[in-house]
């Protein structure tokens, strides 16, 4: 299972990598747009929606939404609704169960995945269209792919107390520091080499972390209510596609904001 696993992160991340530096912003939209449906088609299931026909449509809002909001909603109004989002999801995760009778209703559940799925790849195209835009995406796609890789091992190896047991028994704090260890050392060592790092970028850096943490809890808390051990079945090793972006999701609208604050 590891090594299936490697080997699906090996391809997926070379085939990212190509298309962020060798497509400009819209065709990378479309690439995009791809795991937007395939997300989408994922979360239909999570939100209790039967029958290919209706789950079908739900990934055809989704899409649709997504060319909606990049052309018609301010990105940076956009990108503070989805920091509310997860702010909402956040309280989710920490009182979960209790949480339950509100967060994990199927329209509710529903309505999420038509907001953070499109306004997510939002947030992706705003990193790639600023300065140095290819430069920025993959850093945040490192941050989440360290932290995920981190937490991983260090949880396999050393993981003792659990994180959130309500939501997710498998995850523990040892796994979650090891997660921001390997973040720190190499999202920060690329800020030290391009010689900026400082102890501002640490604080965000370790913020961004959590954040992705959140992220990964919050699809556990939404598998747990529907009854599914993983979102699909798509990426050998790994599950389905909502499972690798999980990170992601939560990630890129701070990101994003952070990033347009400092751009000049």
């Amino acid at each position: 299972m590891l090594r299936t696993r490697v080997i699906t992160a090996l391809i997926l991340a070379a085939a990212i990598i190509a298309a962020i530096y060798l497509l400009d912003t819209s065709w990378l939209g479309v690439i995009l747009g791809l795991f937007t449906a395939a997300a989408a088609w994922e979360w239909s299931a999570l939100a209790r929606i039967e029958g290919q026909f209706q789950r079908v449509l739900y990934v055809a809002a989704a899409v649709g939404l997504t060319f909606g909001f990049f052309f018609l909603v301010t990105p940076v109004v956009l990108l503070w609704v989805l920091v509310v989002v997860w702010i909402i999801a956040t309280i989710a995760v920490l009182t979960w169960p209790r949480s339950r009778h509100w967060i994990a209703s199927p329209a509710v559940v529903a309505g999420l995945g038509l907001l953070i799925l499109p306004g997510v790849l939002v947030a992706l195209l705003v990193i790639h269209g600023l300065p140095n835009g290819g430069h920025w995406l993959l850093f945040a796609l490192l941050i989440c792919w360290a932290a995920d890789i981190g937490a991983y091992f260090a949880g396999k190896g050393f993981g003792r107390n659990k994180l959130a047991v309500n939501v997710s028994p498998g995850k523990t704090w040892e796994g979650a520091l090891g997660g921001l260890l390997l973040a720190l050392l190499v999202c920060g060592g690329l800020l030290f080499a391009a010689g900026v790092l400082d102890g501002f970028w640490i604080l965000i850096l370790t913020g961004l972390v959590a954040v992705s943490i959140i992220g990964d809890l919050f699809e556990s808390l939404l598998k747990r209510a529907s009854g599914a051990k993983d979102s699909g079945s798509l990426l050998p090793g790994h599950g389905g596609v909502l499972d690798r972006i999980d990170s992601v999701l939560a990630v890129s609208p701070f990101f994003a904001l952070w990033l347009m604050s400092q751009a000049p």
